[in-house]
Order: C-alpha cells, then structure tokens, then sequence
C-alpha cells in the first residue's frame, strides 16, 4: 500500500472565532474561514479545482458551499463522519491530491449549532441496531471515567482531581486563544466544585456546543514553495472505524478505545515514528470530556498504561511541558462546532509548525499530531493526522 506521506501540503487556512455566533449564519462563517485561508495562500477563488465540505448537520449537499462563496461549476462534495467529519473532508481532498486528480484544492468544516437548540444531552440519532439504548454523550463518557477509576485503582477524589487538572490546562490554554470560545482561567477548586452533569463528569469536564468554521488549501508538495517558503506537509492520514461491538462484549471495561490506538499505529507507522512522546511536537486531541483526553493519552502512547495521572500531575501535557497538549484550549475551551473542529486542531498545528501562534507558540516544533473520536468509546469513528515542517 502506497504511502501519502510528503505528497500534499497545506499553502493555506483559516478559522473563524468559534463561539454563540448569533451575529453569523453558517454561510457567514465560511465565508470567513475560506477568506482568511485564501489570503493566508495568496490565491484567488478562481485557483480551486474541487472542494470538499465537512458538516455533520448544518447544511446538504455539496451546495452548502458553493452557494455562500458564489463558486460556480467545480465539483463540490459534502462529508459527514460525526465529529471527525472535517478532518475526512480534508483526508478526501488530500488524497484527489496524490492521486493526481487536481493541483491545488479546497476543504472546509463548519458548523451552525447554537441557533438549534442543541446542548449535548439529547439523543440526535436514530439507532440502526439493537446493540445499545438511548444514551447521551456524557454519560457514555462517564462510564469511561468509572471504569478507568475502577481498574487503575483511583479514588474518587484522586480520579476527579486528575481530571480537574486537565480541564484547568484547557482554561489555561484557552485564555491565549484568541478566536476560542471560552477564555477564563479555571482554578482546580472551581472545577471540582461544579455541578455534576454525569457523575464524575462536572460542568468544566464537558465541552460547549459552538458555531464556527475553518478551512484548508490543499496542493501538490512539488508546487507548494511557489506559494509560500513554509507550507506545512502531511505525513499520514488515518480513519479508523468500529462496530459497535463494545456494547456487546462483556469484557469492553470502558477504559481504552482501541479504534485510537490503531489509527495511532498507523499513522506512526505511515511516518516512521517510533516514540511518540519524544517525537510530536504538539497534540490537538479530541477532549470532548477531561476523561477522553487522559485515555487518549494513553491509546495514542503518549503515556504507559495506567500511568497519565502521573503524566498530568508532573506537567508534561502542559504547553511548556514535554509533550503540549491542545494548546488552542481544545474542544473544552475553542469549543466544538462538529463539523469544524478537525480543520481547527489542523489549524493550530499549522500555526505552530509555521511558528505564528503569538502568545502560545512552542519551541522549535517538527510534526504536530491532531486526532478526533466521532461517536462513543465503545465502537467510535477515529482520525488521526500527522503534519511536519
């Protein structure tokens, strides 16, 4: 199987402030998301040959796009893949890329939530199958708080404070984000101190509902140098899907989710990664609840098993620690319009491998790592992304 690596490069993005945007519709933010991103290529309209649009609910068919950006006559195709639906909108265009198919492409994720109603604590999808009941995302995502307590022996206050601890580096993050939804410092005691949502989960354990939008321009890597003396290549691309079968087998303990740790296989395997630890620079990870960030943590081998309270507690995910972890402020804290958040972690590992993230730019940065969990732990869909400089 041929590798992708090195054979597209990003020349171009933009990112819209996430948050309530009731001053914008979903055409308005991508229109300012696919602006700043032309700009940011020094292209015009007119130098996209295909886009590929990423929207879990906010818009259909590839027209969502063209209409809002008035492009007329270029194929256009909208994706969906739960909350990894913008990170596939830009693994399809990357790939029309390598193929050979177009030179320089279009991708954009957005999405338009606030105006819906929606608070995370509904049921939105019908069931296909009988494998599992009603649920809502916090609780599916506390039962991965709870087994993990269960099996590596942490207390209840030893487990909540761990998580405590890592929603307070989100806040942390967040306040140097400036397009990020929320941009507060949290100290540790105010977030134990919330109220609960879904026991251990707190209200600063769980990620906001937001709109917004970002956007990608995608090209060959042998045209990349005309447009920009720093484009940002890709190195791997992975989708890794389950069935479902966690809700059918009794020994699924919640505390693990392997469709992460084999798309991190992968990927690491794609770009001659070894140590993952020692060798990304940054991580945008998919922290729809404290508790997802330290399981991923482990599932991407970040950490041994078992071993990420210790991890979180020496400071090593911090932004100045050895391995920073979603220094935008993640989901958490930028926030998590569906649609768009796989385009905005790629965003951030852009800026930073370019070294233009102002007040929270790391040292010297090689290969940034961003990773999405689109569904629940127990059979979810899973991208991971690796980029390099």
């Amino acid at each position: 199987m041929e590798s992708i690596k090195d054979k597209v490069s990003i020349i171009g993005m933009g990112c819209t402030r996430f948050g309530e945007r009731w001053d914008a519709s979903a055409g308005d933010l991508i229109i300012e998301a696919v602006n700043e991103a032309y700009a940011d290529a020094g292209i015009e309209q007119k130098d996209i040959q295909a886009a590929w649009v990423g929207t879990a609910s906010s818009g259909r068919t590839g027209q969502c796009l063209a209409e809002p950006l008035k492009m007329h006559y270029v194929p256009i195709t909208r994706v969906e893949n739960a909350c990894a639906t913008g990170s596939e909108a830009f693994r399809n265009a990357c790939y029309a890329v390598a193929a050979g198919v177009y030179d320089i492409v279009l991708a954009v994720g957005f999405e338009k939530l606030k105006d819906t109603g929606y608070s995370g604590l509904d049921v939105k999808y019908p069931m296909t199958t009988n494998r599992a009941a009603a649920y809502t995302a916090p609780s599916q995502f506390a039962l991965l708080a709870t087994g993990y307590f269960a099996k590596y022996g942490l207390g209840r206050e030893e487990g909540k404070l761990m998580l405590a601890r890592i929603s307070e580096k989100s806040h942390d993050n967040g306040v140097l984000s400036p397009k990020a939804h929320f941009r507060k410092a949290i100290p540790v005691e105010s977030i134990l101190k919330a109220p609960i949502i879904a026991w251990p989960l707190g209200l600063f354990d769980c990620c906001g509902v937001s709109d917004g939008a970002a956007a990608a321009v995608i090209c060959k890597s042998s045209l990349a140098k005309s447009f920009r003396n720093d484009p940002v290549r890709v190195k791997a691309l992975e989708i890794c899907v389950g069935n479902k079968s966690g809700f059918l087998r009794p020994d699924y303990d919640y505390t693990q989710v392997l469709e992460t740790y084999w798309a991190g296989v992968r990927a690491y395997e794609a770009t001659g990664i070894t140590n993952p630890f020692k060798e990304i620079s940054v991580a945008e990870v998919h922290d729809c609840f404290s508790i997802t960030e330290a399981v991923i943590m482990e599932d991407l081998q970040f950490c041994p098993r078992g071993a990420v309270r210790e991890y979180v507690e020496s400071g090593a995910f911090r932004r100045d620690g050895e391995l920073p972890v979603n220094v935008d402020g993640g989901l958490k804290c930028f926030g998590h319009p569906v649609g768009a958040s796989g385009l905005r972690m790629l965003y951030e590992a852009y800026k930073q491998l370019q070294e233009k993230a102002g007040d929270r730019q790391i040292e010297n940065p090689e290969l940034g790592l961003t990773h999405n969990l689109g569904g629940l732990p127990a059979g979810p869909t899973i991208s991971v992304v690796i980029v390099g400089n």
